[in-house]
């Protein structure tokens, strides 16, 4: 036991207050020596040299490339790129079922990259080329994807459709000689809470390219 004075009654060693005083010590001469975050560094660069700019809580103009189309809008700072797209934007292929980036139906491609845009800021997404479902559809022409879930009806209720169909179409982008195995790899971000799975499996397959050089179907 310690006595009021912190002192130890059974023997050497540290006592419970002598430990936390010790800790506290350790803790803050860490602190101090611990190297400056870079982006701390590159904030107080810019502010130096008068570059740094305030955002909101007012609206800011967000100018965004939107299926090769230029778009902007006044939105605030803590907007997400779904929303900014959706709401102020009227490109709503993109849609909110989970809004907490588990389940895909918000899939975007971001300069040919997957990403679920209710977890981007709308002024992230600036200077980068974003595609949604819509681009899937260019000039009246359903791209092979979407057309392969139509013919194999691989979808339900549909909110759950343009987030696989993006991420399908990137991943053949990425790879066009993908197996019907590294596709569903590729999907494993993406949910069907309606279970068409195995008719999303027939389209896959339909999709990816045999040993013979043709494509499934």
């Amino acid at each position: 036991m310690n006595d009021p004075q912190g002192h130890n009654k059974n023997g050497p060693g540290l006592s419970r207050r002598q430990f936390l005083k010790g800790s506290s010590i350790a803790a803050a001469t860490t602190a101090l020596m611990a190297p400056v975050p870079s982006a701390f560094l590159a904030a107080a660069d810019d502010k130096k040299a008068g570059e740094t700019v305030a955002m909101g809580p007012a609206p800011v103009k967000v100018q965004l490339t939107v299926n090769g189309q230029k778009m902007s809008h006044n939105v605030e700072p803590r907007v997400t790129l779904l929303d900014c797209l959706r709401n102020h934007l009227d490109v709503t292929g993109c849609k909110r079922v989970c809004d907490r980036g588990t389940c895909g139906a918000c899939t975007v491609m971001l300069d040919g990259k997957v990403v679920y845009s209710c977890t981007m800021l709308a002024v992230e997404a600036q200077g980068h080329d974003i595609k949604t479902a819509e681009s899937l559809n260019a000039d009246g022409k359903l791209d092979a994807v979407p057309a392969a879930f139509v013919k194999y009806d691989a979808q339900q209720c549909g909110f759950c459709t343009p987030g696989f169909v993006v991420a399908l179409r990137a991943a053949f982008n990425k790879n066009p000689k993908a197996t019907p195995a590294e596709i569903e790899e590729a999907l494993s971000g993406n949910i069907c809470r309606c279970g068409t799975y195995e008719q999303m499996r027939q389209a896959i397959a339909s999709l990816c390219v045999k040993p013979s050089g043709k494509e499934g179907g």
